[in-house]
């Protein structure tokens, strides 16, 4: 009876079989289950390349969390009996692949703040090398799971509430990837606006480069769009923000708009205020002067400009353009021998554009942006550039003329200047190209100022010209039989010159002669 239970057993061959699979990510559980048909009691071992056989009771073997190494060929068998043990064959043997398990990874496009209209897609990316290629998807929004299972998650014409943190993680059959960091996605609702400036302050001479930038407070991916003349003539489109002309021409000079835009279908920004830009062959004699001296005013208050002509010439008047292309009122426009000055008595928000002096010819002049706000605070600053090396001052100015509390905060580009500030002043003593940006200033009742772009220029070529000046003055001082000695060495040059030119023309004809 016992040497045919042990034939017997040396002829049963258990089933190995794998619950939920055999191909594993790391993290994973997973259950073989060693199965006999005969009868009862048995004991069984489960072994792969890494162990030695260890009975159990149980048929099923649990591997919790399965590691890399985990992975590998694993067969089992049985046996019963105490004296002598009988032993089944060995199964046949299965091979669990464990994978690093992989993690998502969650892209916005075209940004991670948006605005109120325009359209988003999320992808969820799953990193890592895996043999997995049908990946399923799961989202998330604040927790709460979404109806979307695709790997592109597309927001058309996102509001306010699509505003959140958002996950996703990946499914197949083996289970899934770990679920991504969360994306916290930004919701403006409104519509941005374009800020456009130029590297150039004033007229530009014939010949120059004028290099116009089209300026976005934040966010990225978007392209530029240029106009001249109208909001509907588009000139041009660029990646970059800025667009440069080069040895520019009368023709060149005009109105200007820019705006940006970004996504498919496009989604567009607010036209920029107008800028305009004016190109001159000759070097200007006339001024325009601003009373007060700067570009932001309060609305009912009052504002002067005039244009003052140094040559003593006439036909200058002030011009603007805010909605339309206009003179200043009539009833406010002044003439007195060389000056014509422009009063608006109480300003109001639609006073808001570029001012310039025109001749009678329609030759323009140093064109400058005013801004009119209704708010209770704006910036003081210089009207034109500063240039590098001299000082800035901006104090925050209020419509409530003495506030009880003058300290002000100001910002640089949306960022908090953090010194250099003196109750409602900022100064700065050395002016350089990286103090060249935005500022406003905000204070702690009133509000904040609209922002003002301070533009800054290099000193180099001017001082490089008064140096060039300072020499020949001092050449002069010196010797002042300068000229004439110039002039005297100039005509025994073209004397020379002559001579030679006679001697050559002479030999000529008595080679002639000699023929």
């Amino acid at each position: 009876m016992e040497i045919s239970s042990l034939l017997l057993a040396l002829y049963i061959k258990p089933t190995l079989t794998v619950q939920p699979q055999s191909s594993l990510f790391t993290g994973d559980n997973v259950n073989l289950n060693c199965e006999v048909d005969q009868s009862t009691g048995w004991e069984f071992t489960f072994i792969n390349s890494t162990n030695h056989e260890h009975f159990q009771a149980s048929g099923t073997k649990t591997i919790s969390s399965v590691r890399v190494s985990d992975a590998g060929e694993y067969k089992c068998r049985a046996r019963r009996g105490e004296n002598p043990q009988n032993y089944t064959q060995y199964s046949e043997p299965i091979t669990l692949t464990v994978e690093e398990r992989p993690k998502a990874e969650v892209s916005v496009r075209p940004d991670e703040h948006v605005f109120r209209g325009e359209t988003v897609t999320l992808t969820c990316v799953i990193n890592g090398e895996t043999s997995v290629t049908s990946w399923q998807y799961r989202w998330n929004k604040d927790s709460f799971i979404q109806q979307n299972k695709q790997q592109n998650y597309t927001i058309s014409s996102v509001v306010e509430s699509h505003a959140g943190k958002y996950t996703c993680r990946g499914t197949e059959i083996r289970g899934s990837s770990d679920t991504s960091d969360a994306v916290t996605l930004t919701v403006s609702g409104s519509k941005p606006k374009a800020e456009l400036r130029s590297d150039t302050e004033g007229s530009v001479l014939t010949g120059n480069t004028v290099t116009l930038k089209c300026l976005m407070n934040q966010f990225t991916g978007w392209k530029f769009y240029w106009y001249k003349h109208t909001q509907n003539t588009e000139k041009t489109t660029t990646d970059e923000n800025y667009y440069t002309i080069h040895n520019v021409t009368v023709s060149d000079g005009g109105l200007y708009w820019c705006r940006a835009g970004r996504g498919n279908p496009v989604y567009y920004t607010d036209y920029s205020d107008v800028l305009w830009i004016n190109v001159t062959g000759v070097s200007s004699s006339v001024s325009l002067i601003i009373r007060p001296n700067r570009t932001q005013h309060f609305s009912s208050e009052s504002l002067s400009l005039s244009c003052e002509d140094h040559r003593n010439s006439t036909g200058w008047t002030v011009r603007r353009y805010t909605n339309t292309l206009e003179t200043c009122p009539s009833s406010s426009v002044r003439s007195t021998g060389t000056e014509s000055t422009c009063t608006i008595t109480s300003l109001i928000t639609s006073d808001t554009g570029v001012y310039w002096c025109e001749s009678e010819s329609g030759h323009k002049l140093h064109p400058v942006n005013i801004s009119i706000h209704n708010g209770d605070v704006i910036l003081d600053s210089p009207v034109h550039p500063v240039t590098e090396g001299d000082s800035l001052t901006l104090h925050c100015l209020y419509r409530d003329k003495n506030p009880s509390n003058l300290r002000a905060e100001f910002y640089k580009d949306g960022s908090e200047v953090q010194n250099q500030t003196t109750g409602d002043m900022m100064i700065i003593s050395t002016v350089s190209k990286s103090h060249e940006g935005f500022y406003s200033c905000q204070h702690p009742e009133r509000g904040a100022s609209p922002k003002r772009w301070i533009s800054v220029t290099a000193s180099g070529d001017f001082e490089e010209k008064i140096s060039v000046l300072k020499i020949l003055s001092s050449l002069l001082a010196v010797c002042p039989y300068l000229i004439v000695t110039v002039v005297l060495v100039f005509k025994c040059y073209r004397l020379r010159v002559d001579l030679v030119e006679d001697q050559r023309q002479y030999a000529v004809r008595e080679d002639e002669t000699s023929i």
